[in-house]
């Protein structure tokens, strides 16, 4: 029988009908299509959009080997697996059809996955990796950010113009289209050729949301290497040059993107400001508005904590997240034979490890470091977690260090596998969510959004979306920020010193002298991170401020 799409009947409010498309999506546990935030983000939106039906289908790329599985070598160092997936839940939709890469043809499959699953939105998954295909052609969907970079590319063309031919093929009368970074470009010269070579035409479907001041999230190749992967179609090399004002024969995927939109978003109101003087000065981009980041309550709250915050009943808010702290120990130990005390403040570090995200500044001033958790009274316990990209020598070299240096203590841990379930456990068995990048270069940073659902408290640098929620003391703790134009070690020296000056100074004495005021620091900030941070605002605004307006 052939597939029948046939979605929710969406909610009146949100009746133009979208399609969101984003390189990974963060759906569940057992759905390996994510590496980090940027998946957390969009795994976050689907959600929202289901439980508020709206009128939008989601369009990811299925990885036959995931991102990777993090596993340990024989001394206790990181190591990078890579399995093959295979998931029962997934429907063959027995749509293939052909996209030209590289002047070839490559067939591409959609797998569907349908809304009460996972209660997501609609969502389609592509795959070049069938038997119709020769065998490079299947690689292309092996491993999410392949390290090859024609791989990439061809990646990109899977999600924009495999995405955009989906679409077309199922008959869905699209009124916007949304790219969720710069990866699925290759959808907007798809939408070029449709539309008879008219970029007004593009601009009136296109949005677009840039996610990251970092280079990494801003992809850039040679005109020559595009055209030869036929990234362009058939529109003709010096067309595109003109339409999208290339410069030095080099094409930047945000800023086409940037001209390709009729408006497009930051994702923090800093990151807002950042993205404009990084874009701005450029000739034909369209607006760039901010929409903050947000999280989806439903997954990510605790059920138990909040009926306790609701009833005001500290009693059972303090015994439940003492349970939720006991169930995260037990993992802990399992995995590293640490048995950490859940009486104990737990200061939690974990999101994707990268260098400007800064794992090791607690650990800037070592002997004091060293000093603090060595302590009898006012203890401390620190886990770190996080997954580096698998080519990032340098990320995965600090993962590593960070064992080396902390084994010696019995009350910290580095634990592998970071995920939905593992991110779970640490939001909720946390007492402290610290977030140390280094400034401006954090355009959201959503994690600290899920772990004060669940009462953890961020200790943050001021970046991405922490000004505009944490009030220092009060729902949470802002670390001082140096100097902007002072060399980096300085910076680093500066600010380690401050991760270590607030938790010995405030957050110790606080939770340990003063606990009451430290629960009502803990419950003011789970009562206001929703619903401004719940991705139900989120997931509205883009219809009222990207969709429709």
């Amino acid at each position: 029988m052939p597939f029948q799409f046939q979605p929710y009947a969406p909610a009146a409010e949100f009746s133009t009908q979208a399609a969101y498309f984003s390189m990974e999506f963060a759906l569940d546990q057992a759905l390996k299509t994510y590496s980090g935030g940027l998946g957390f983000l969009a795994g976050s939106h689907m959600r929202s959009a289901y439980e508020l039906k709206q009128n939008l289908i989601g369009i990811g790329m299925l990885w036959s080997y995931g991102y990777y599985d993090q596993g340990r070598n024989e001394d206790q160092t990181m190591r990078a697996d890579f399995r093959l997936k295979h998931y029962s839940f997934l429907e063959d939709t027995g749509l293939v059809f052909p996209i030209t890469i590289h002047g070839a043809e490559v067939k591409v499959k959609a797998m569907y996955l349908a809304p009460d699953t996972f209660g997501t939105a609609p969502m389609f998954f592509l795959t070049t990796d069938i038997p119709e295909n020769d065998y490079i052609s299947r690689t292309i969907t092996h491993y999410l950010y392949d390290a090859d970079t024609a791989a990439r590319v061809a990646q990109s063309m899977v999600l924009g113009i495999g995405g955009g031919k989906l679409l077309d093929l199922l008959g869905v009368p699209m009124d916007t289209y949304h790219l969720n970074e710069g990866h699925g470009l290759p959808l907007a010269f798809y939408l070029y050729e449709k539309h008879g070579r008219s970029l007004a035409e593009v601009q009136k479907r296109l949005v677009f949301t840039t996610h990251t001041p970092e280079l990494a999230g801003n992809e850039e190749h040679p005109m020559k290497l595009l055209t030869d992967m036929t990234f362009f179609g058939t529109v003709p090399a010096d067309e595109i040059r003109r339409v999208a004002r290339v410069e030095n024969e080099t094409l930047n995927y945000t800023l086409t993107a940037l001209r390709f939109s009729r408006k497009a978003n930051a994702v923090s109101k800093v990151h807002g400001i950042v993205a404009n003087e990084m874009w701005g000065h450029y000739e034909g981009i369209c607006p760039i508005i901010p929409i903050t980041n947000s999280q989806n309550g439903t997954y990510w709250r605790d059920a138990e904590l909040h009926a306790a915050l609701e009833a005001n009943d500290d009693q059972a808010l303090k015994a439940r997240k003492r349970e939720l702290k006991k169930e995260l120990f037990a993992f802990v130990a399992d995995q590293t034979g640490t048995l950490l005390d859940p009486d104990v403040l737990t200061v939690v570090w974990a999101r994707r490890f990268a260098g400007y995200k800064r794992a090791n500044l607690i650990l800037h001033h070592f002997e004091r470091f060293a000093e603090m958790v060595s302590k009898q009274d006012r203890p401390v316990q620190v886990i770190w977690a996080g997954k580096p990209y698998p080519k990032d020598y340098g990320a995965i070299g600090m993962f590593n260090d960070i064992i080396q240096r902390t084994r010696q203590f019995k009350n910290c841990a580095v634990l592998t596998g970071y995920e939905l379930g593992l991110s779970r456990l640490l939001k909720t068995g946390s007492d402290i969510w610290l977030n140390t990048p280094r400034f401006p270069r954090e355009a959201s940073g959503t994690s600290g959004m899920t772990a004060a659902m669940n009462a953890s408290l961020s200790l943050s640098i001021p970046d991405g979306w922490i000004p505009e929620f944490v009030r220092h003391g009060e729902n949470g703790f802002l670390l001082p920020l140096a100097e902007l134009n002072e060399p980096e070690h300085v910076k680093d020296d500066v600010e380690a010193k401050g991760v270590l000056d607030v938790l010995e100074n405030e957050i110790l004495p606080l939770y340990y002298d003063e606990p009451a005021k430290y629960l009502e620091v803990a419950k003011t900030a789970m009562r206001e991170v929703e619903p401004e941070f719940e991705s139900h605002r989120m997931a509205t605004e883009y219809y009222e401020k990207m969709y429709t307006a």
